[in-house]
């Protein structure tokens, strides 16, 4: 059956987790605001007005799988489903068993109708997202986004045919704890979040409310995604008690007079532990003018805003937000 997409709901979720949106001049550093066009980060991550809709109806097929006694264990991979769902993305959930199988049904899908694929799995289900990526390697056919959520110990690594990467995963873990690597060679957007510190489980970690929000987030990116610059892969142990923000990679930025790994932290707005855990240096040491620093970032989504339309008579109804379709929901 059908589902309606509500658009503000749409560009709000696309909006909601993206934190890193300053504009960075010649040196890679935040370029100076002009007062009269200046939009605060507070405004950026806040729902839009009633009305706008996003510039597209996303495109894109989610294939989620489940690991080992799914249904009993990665249950949160049902919800991200559901979530996915909300904002109108043609999505379904697997067991891990019948992967390669599935995986022939989408290339002979994507080839009907070429999409972006989206793979997402946990525990043996990011096994099986993994090497569906390497299935589709062989075909020539691109993973627009892959996702291993404390994925088995086996995992390969991650294929070159793969856009972006995220591994999340529990280092001390038994059932998961597979650190995946990118192949020699890869060139796509890289993150690692190892969450062994943070209080996770492996029977948990699919279910977190903040990871399945920010999922949800970047599979709606993927059409609109831009990502300019270096691709350099980050790799994180979380820290206890700290916010868990998945980036998509990293980016150099270059150091002037004054700078220290605080100051450009700070004018990043990412927490100091990021720019420090990768870049191995003192908080506020002074840092050489011109020297490289990586910060992690978000890839930016190209999001139109129209100008507000005048409130009419046929704009207060009931019936769907104006400029949004309803595409046939096909999860199973």
């Amino acid at each position: 059956m059908g589902r309606l997409i509500n658009s503000a709901r749409l560009a709000a979720v696309l909006l909601g987790t993206l934190s890193l949106t300053s504009l960075v001049d010649g040196n890679g550093h935040p370029a100076a605001a002009d007062p009269a066009t200046a939009t605060s980060t507070e405004s950026l991550i806040s729902p839009p007005p009633p009305g706008l809709s996003t510039a597209q109806t996303p495109r894109g097929r989610a294939y989620l799988f489940r690991g080992a006694l799914g249904p009993f264990f990665s249950r949160g991979i049902d919800r991200l489903g559901e979530r996915l769902d909300e904002v109108g993305i043609t999505n379904h959930v697997y067991e891990f068993t019948i992967c390669r199988l599935i995986a022939a049904q989408a290339i002979d899908d994507y080839r009907e109708d070429p999409q972006p694929i989206i793979l997402i799995g946990h525990s043996m289900g990011g096994l099986c997202a993994v090497t569906f990526a390497e299935v589709l390697e062989k075909e020539g056919i691109r993973a627009n986004l892959v996702v291993a959520i404390d994925p088995a110990h086996a995992t390969s690594d991650v294929p070159l045919n793969v856009d972006r990467f995220i591994n999340i995963f529990l280092s001390k873990d038994v059932l998961g704890g597979g650190d995946v690597k990118p192949k020699a060679g890869f060139r796509g957007h890289y993150a690692s979040f190892d969450l062994s510190e943070h209080g996770e489980s492996h029977v948990n970690i699919e279910k977190v409310d903040t990871i399945q929000q920010q999922l949800v987030t970047k599979v709606l990116q993927i059409a609109l995604a831009r990502g300019p610059g270096d691709t350099l892969p980050i790799r994180y142990v979380v820290p206890p008690k700290e916010r868990i923000e998945l980036w998509d990679s990293g980016t150099s930025v270059f150091a002037r007079p004054g700078d220290s790994l605080q100051s450009i932290a700070t004018a990043y707005h990412v927490p100091l532990w990021s720019v420090t855990q990768i870049n191995k240096g003192a908080d506020r040491a002074p840092l050489v003018p011109g020297e490289r620093v990586i910060v992690p970032r978000h890839l930016e989504p190209l999001i139109e805003t129209p100008e507000p339309v005048p409130p009419t008579v046929s704009s207060v109804s009931t019936g769907p937000s104006r400029g949004v379709s309803t595409p046939r929901q096909e999860r199973h």
